[in-house]
């Protein structure tokens, strides 16, 4: 199955089939959620399956919007589609920009709409295996922690998102 995803060309957003985004290193629009409970976020493993980055740890959910989605239609999607939740509210935390080499040649260049909702540890889930992997709790302390000791564990966005967007996220200052 082709998927298109919004992506500039010549200044342009135009429909590019994700793939080609990535290897062309294109800029596109994405979405990003945040699960958390307290001071933990839900993270999740990619699943080995994935086209870069398996078996990485990334942020609760993250993907990219068909062509003409709306970002939060997508974020409540993929939240379905990738862990089974379902009935979250999303709150938009704002949209950030970043680029980062994801391995095999590719490169994520995203326009990134942030999404962070409360939940409890109890939440009920239903992984996508195709999708998903595994996910923790963890807290946003030690999940830095983890990331300063095993960098290569974690997906170039999740540590580019701790480094650099955790206040606008989180709204914590931590």
């Amino acid at each position: 199955m082709t998927i298109m995803i919004p992506a500039w060309v010549d200044g342009t957003l135009q429909p590019v089939e994700k793939l080609q985004a990535h290897i062309a290193g294109l800029r596109h629009m994405a979405v990003s959620v945040f699960v958390v409970c307290n001071d933990a976020i839900l993270i999740q493993q990619r699943a080995l399956t994935k086209y870069h980055t398996p078996g990485l740890w990334a942020n609760t959910c993250c993907t990219h919007p068909d062509w003409a989605e709306n970002p939060f239609t997508c974020a409540q999607r993929r939240l379905t589609e990738e862990l089974g939740i379902n009935n979250l509210d999303l709150v938009h935390r704002g949209i950030v920009e970043y680029r980062a080499d994801v391995g095999s040649g590719m490169i994520e260049h995203e326009v990134v709409d942030m999404f962070v909702a409360h939940a409890p540890r109890d939440l009920p889930m239903d992984l996508n295996p195709q999708e998903v992997a595994a996910v923790a709790w963890v807290s946003i302390p030690d999940l830095r922690k983890n990331i300063a000791a095993n960098p290569d564990r974690f997906t170039p966005w999740l540590r580019i998102y701790l480094t650099d967007h955790s206040d606008r996220i989180f709204d914590t200052g931590v």
